[in-house]
């Protein structure tokens, strides 16, 4: 562990982060970081008991004096986005995350940090065992890969979980209060291709779309940022229409809820073509660049000599495949009428990919409007049936519809008011808290989400400010100490 971390304050959330840091922690790989939970949790003699579906629950009773508070669950979730730059060495099955203090902030070397959630978890934890916090009865809930399908809020049963109120500590700008947020659905497209062997005459390229920033694809989604695999795509048509290229492989993304960073392709040219087409790959990363200079500055569009592959995909699918990629929405399709700046309804256009006789493209849809986000699906099917393609919606997961009457919310609103002198901004938020879900098993659950600033998330230069993170944690005590 950094053991700079244990000169941050306040001490017992850096060195329970510090180890969650060290516990590799991927979605769908968390048995590291749980096994040492649970270690944890023994030796703090603190009740732990897991559900059937991985989720772990921390029980502690209240501090004396306040045994008649109403019980409090405070949630995070204990998975992350695993996200490297192109030239880091990490494997996030065994490596630990590298924090770093830098300028006010704890970023990663490299690879996402795993703030989201880990400092929710790691908060959670120092409450329950800080002699200076009072409280009435706590369960801390941590649920396992909230990042790729929420497969913990889906598995929760009713009855595991005993609190009334609950704290969702999952959010990512200190001094706003959330209270709502969108629910999400997954596109899957998918189709088989046959090759055909390569023309003759033809000189190999290999196409690199690198330097994009990324995020979260629901917080960071109207920041204009660009979409690698839309770069590519606009790209590659070009190169096919306009110098007879023939294209072998083609990768672009990644996770669903990461903007895509970069892409890669294997593609061939005429020789006779050879010098015009790469002085035009030029003319297009500079178009392109022009296109996202004020939110991309690292942008690199490259195509550089390679071996000619000896097969390439037929043309007819390759130009549907283009086409489709090409037509699916991406970005903010609408937003809200009710809560002005708020993102209504998007589209991650997340991952694409023709290897080995196999088409695919992932998509993720958000809505706080049940309708709209089934909309968009119907949109995506009528795309695919266009494009010959192969299409399943999955994931479906609800929104979270705001309750500003929440007492839960009204609590905090006043603790934030009197300890910090301003008032905090009531949000609901572009993002699938795990709140939907937990709406539809305990719906009498009184449920707010607050948490500190995490800039860049879903990404290698996600980071977590720190001074937030103590403001985050001191506000969290206080309003344990004021829930009646």
């Amino acid at each position: 562990m950094n053991q700079e971390l244990l000169t941050l304050y306040p001490k017992g959330l850096w060195d329970i982060f510090g180890h969650i840091c060290d516990a590799p922690h991927p979605s769908k790989h968390e048995t590291a970081v749980i096994k040492w939970y649970k270690e944890w949790a023994a030796e703090n003699k603190i009740d732990v008991v897991e559900d059937e579906t991985g989720n772990l629950l921390f029980s502690v009773p209240a501090t004396p004096g306040f045994e008649n508070r109403t019980p409090v669950v405070l949630q995070a979730h204990c998975d992350m986005v695993p996200q490297a730059d192109s030239d880091k060495a990490h494997d996030f099955l065994t490596d630990p995350i590298e924090p770093i203090i830098d300028n006010g902030w704890v970023r990663a070397n490299k690879t996402t940090l795993g703030a989201d959630d880990g400092i929710g978890v790691a908060a959670a934890l120092a409450a329950i065992t800080d002699p200076n916090c009072q409280h009435g009865p706590i369960e801390v809930l941590v649920t396992i890969d909230e990042e790729t399908g929420m497969t913990g809020a889906f598995g929760l049963k009713p009855g595991f979980v005993k609190g009334k109120i609950l704290i969702n500590l999952d959010s990512e700008t200190e001094g706003e209060m959330y209270v709502g947020c969108a629910g999400g659905m997954d596109a899957n497209f998918s189709r088989k291709y046959t090759t055909v062997a390569t023309p003759s005459g033809m000189k190999g390229y290999k196409l690199f779309v690198t330097g994009l920033h990324g995020g979260h694809s629901g917080m960071d989604i109207n920041l204009g940022r660009a979409n690698a695999n839309k770069i590519a795509t606009r790209f590659l048509q070009k190169a096919v229409r306009n110098f007879g290229a023939c294209v072998a492989c083609i990768n672009g993304g990644g996770l669903r809820n990461a903007i895509p960073r970069e892409a890669t392709a294997i593609l061939t040219v005429p020789v006779a073509k050879a010098a015009d087409f790469e002085a035009f790959a030029k003319e297009f990363e500079t178009m392109v660049k022009n296109e996202f200079a004020l939110t991309e500055e690292g942008l690199s569009l490259t195509v550089t000599a390679a071996d000619a592959p000896a097969q390439v995909i037929e043309p007819k699918a390759l130009n549907q495949f283009l086409n489709m990629i090409f037509a699916i929405p991406n970005g903010v399709q609408r937003m809200s009428d009710s809560m002005p700046g708020l993102v209504e309804t998007s589209n991650n256009l997340a991952n694409f990919i023709a290897e080995n006789g196999e088409m695919s493209a992932k998509c993720l849809m958000r809505s706080s409007v049940n309708s709209a986000k089934e909309a968009l699906g119907e949109k995506m099917v009528a795309i695919a049936e266009l494009a010959d393609c192969g299409i399943e919606l999955t994931g479906a997961y609800p929104g979270w519809n705001p309750n500003l009457k929440s007492p839960i919310m009204n609590t905090c609103m006043k603790v934030y008011k009197e300890k910090f002198g301003n008032e905090p901004k009531v949000m609901a938020i572009h993002a699938g808290l795990e709140c939907g879900l937990f709406g539809v098993c305990y719906p009498d659950w009184d449920m707010v989400s607050f948490g500190p600033t995490i800039e860049h998330p879903h990404s290698p230069v996600e980071r977590v400010n720190i001074d937030s993170v103590g403001k985050f944690y001191d506000f969290l005590v206080e309003v344990l100490k004021n829930v009646k």
